[in-house]
């Protein structure tokens, strides 16, 4: 399965940026709710564990999320996953993520694409449950990325969160107990290669255009559309990237305009 794959080479991606810094390092706040790397880390290894697990041993899985639901209602996942780990972190947080990053791709590339799989919430097909951990990495590493500095180089491996970001246009309407308010607007968008990628029925009046990774940023919520040089024409096209969620649970607000970027040194 080329999503496994993929969901590797992203984790790579990412421990290769972080394998200079140093424990104290791994302190540093980003711009997402103030999470420091480590707990960003903790966050990416506790449900690529989750997602082993449900594929390994559906008990095990049940035993690990069986406590998750007031952390969640109390926003108070990042204490769940870092009594989870013991405290793990820094380098040794690194070494023991990109273990079982390394584990799970494995595991999902020997896995039918349609087997289905227990999740928190509704089951999901093996495919989909590796490709929303390539969305997780790629979109939390984003906040890392704008922390340290570095302008990151997207893969056309990126495709996978485009077509999930396409999948999910209703999801964002219905989350939201609202009605899709139409057809879903044209999509013509650039990949990191110059490839052009398009979505959808063309139409002149409801279309979006630009580069592929600033749609994936709009529906991640990594960047507010206002922040990108997206093209988006229609009310329909407005209303979906001014509120675009290609992730599970509640409804969430994209970052205010100006509030995600990468840091200047």
């Amino acid at each position: 399965m080329q999503q496994a794959a993929d969901f590797l080479d992203e984790s790579l991606a990412l421990s290769e940026l972080i394998a200079p810094l140093s424990d104290t390092d791994y302190t540093q706040k980003t711009a997402f709710k103030d999470w420091t790397i480590d707990m960003v880390l903790r966050h990416l290894h506790f449900w690529n564990t989750a997602a082993l697990l449900s594929v390994k041993d559906e008990a095990a899985f049940q035993a690990l999320v069986s406590g998750l639901t007031d952390a969640l209602r109390e926003g108070a996942l990042p204490d769940h996953e870092y009594a989870y780990f013991e405290g793990l972190s820094g380098r040794a947080l690194r070494e023991d993520w990109l273990v079982m990053a390394d584990r799970t791709a494995d595991v999902f590339a020997q896995t039918g694409p349609s087997q289905r799989l227990q999740w928190v919430g509704p089951s999901m097909s093996a495919r989909s449950s590796i490709t929303a951990r390539l969305m997780e990495t790629w979109a939390h590493g984003q906040e890392v990325y704008d922390q340290l500095g570095v302008v990151r180089e997207n893969n056309d491996r990126i495709r996978n969160i485009v077509v999930l970001g396409v999948n999910t246009y209703g999801w964002t309407f219905a989350n939201r107990k609202l009605p899709a308010p139409g057809p879903m607007p044209f999509l013509s968008l650039t990949a990191p290669s110059g490839e052009i990628w398009t979505y959808g029925e063309e139409q002149d009046d409801e279309r979006i255009a630009g580069r592929a990774e600033e749609f994936c940023q709009v529906v991640t919520q990594v960047r507010n559309v206002a922040d990108t040089s997206l093209s988006v024409s229609g009310k329909i096209a407005q209303s979906w990237m001014t509120q675009a969620q290609c992730f599970a649970g509640p409804p969430q607000p994209p970052p205010a305009a100006g509030t995600r970027k990468t840091r200047i040194a």
